[in-house]
């Protein structure tokens, strides 16, 4: 009896020191984490007092891309009544050959109202009327901007941009989000056209021509210059109906169709991996497939331009090489315009490199291996040495 009751005190005494010492614990923890929360308060209140700290804490002293990009986001969506439209001839937003991009093909993402790269600009315009740094002018151009201004509303995406498109190269716009490389390659081919909000200013030719003059036919152009979507975008019809699409719609479905929708997936270097099984969908393929796909249908049009709005962002790896090694190829034959945001991709594909930064301005452009290598612009340097954006 003795021995049970001398072991059941000793079981008490330890659950009595275990939960003492259980609450000694709670009790420092509590007193640690009141402690901390004090020193944070006593620390942001010291902060919030200084003048730099906040200034650095306005909203309207935010990075300049991140306000900017927010503005034009709100601004995209106002539309002004009484608009005037520097743009010449329209696009029927509901006409289905009106909405025809030069790929022969209706595409959806063509009415996107897309305006992700309208920003404001952190300083006034006028400093910056003054040439890119680089070689934005070059002898052997097909498509040169002069002073293009483009607008979203009261919005201001594209600042007096003057550069010159070589012929038979790859070239790469390249900058951080809301710069304005997307707008800028819509407005080759007025693509902008089809948002409501948007007019543009300035001169953009093409072999010359100002394609922004009233007698210049948006569609009749777009099959000049195509364009090929960051989303592929098939039609649910079979691959070779969705090569043919093109040809048939503009009147070139002859007795050579076949031909030229082989012609257009061998040059798309998708030929070899669909012979014997054009009857079924395009939707059944894989994503860069379907990219290559959407390209083949581009090119069986035979345009002179080929723009490209990040068009392996979407893609693996594997699929993103194949699409690089294509573009590459097209060169051959095609001007290609390409936007991305993968600064190795533009070095590795690329013959000339655009560099747009905050607000819509193009800051530099030259060769890849000079951008990339020895840049004339500091903030084109820091950009792409990863300083900012």
């Amino acid at each position: 009896m003795t021995d049970r009751t001398t072991r059941h005190r000793t079981t008490v005494e330890r659950r009595l020191a275990g939960s003492a010492t259980r609450r000694l614990a709670e009790s420092a923890t509590r007193r640690l984490a009141e402690s901390a929360t004090r020193r944070l308060a006593e620390s942001a209140t010291r902060r919030l007092a200084d003048p730099t700290t906040r200034r650095l804490a306005d909203p309207t002293t935010r990075h300049p891309t991140t306000l900017g990009r927010r503005l034009g986001d709100h601004a995209s969506t106002v539309a002004r009544p009484g608009r005037r439209f520097a743009t010449g001839n329209w696009v029927k937003a509901d006409s289905l050959l009106d909405r025809m991009t030069a790929d022969g093909g209706a595409s959806e993402q063509v009415g996107r109202q897309e305006t992700g790269d309208a920003s404001t600009s952190p300083t006034s315009a006028s400093a910056w009327d003054e040439e890119p740094a680089g070689s934005p002018h070059l002898d052997d151009a097909v498509i040169e901007a002069r002073d293009l201004d483009v607008y979203y509303g009261d919005t201001q995406a594209l600042h007096g941009i003057n550069m010159d498109i070589p012929e038979n190269q790859v070239t790469a716009l390249i900058g951080p989000s809301g710069c304005g490389k997307s707008t800028f390659l819509r407005s080759i081919n007025r693509m902008n056209d089809l948002i409501e909000v948007a007019r543009v200013d300035g001169e953009l030719y093409f072999h010359g021509k100002n394609v922004y003059d009233e007698d210049v036919d948006p569609v009749a152009l777009r099959r000049k210059i195509g364009m090929v979507f960051q989303k592929p975008n098939p039609f649910p019809k079979s691959i070779f109906d969705n090569v043919a699409y093109g040809l048939r719609v503009q009147g070139k479905d002859d007795g050579d169709v076949e031909a030229r929708v082989r012609q257009a997936l061998e040059r798309a270097a998708l030929l070899d991996e669909v012979d014997g099984r054009l009857d079924e969908s395009g939707l059944d393929l894989s994503g860069g497939q379907q990219q290559r796909l959407c390209i083949a249908r581009a090119i069986a049009t035979d345009p002179e331009v080929i723009l490209m709005d990040e068009p392996a962002s979407a893609l693996d790896p594997v699929a993103t090489s194949q699409i690089e090694d294509l573009v590459e190829e097209l060169a051959e034959e095609y001007t290609v315009v390409i936007v991305t945001h993968n600064m190795q991709q533009a070095a590795r594909i690329s013959d000339k490199t655009a560099v747009f930064l905050t607000g819509g301005h193009l800051v530099e452009f030259d060769d890849t291996t000079k951008i990339f290598n020895n840049p004339e612009s500091q903030r084109v340097e820091d950009y792409i040495t990863g300083k900012f954006g």
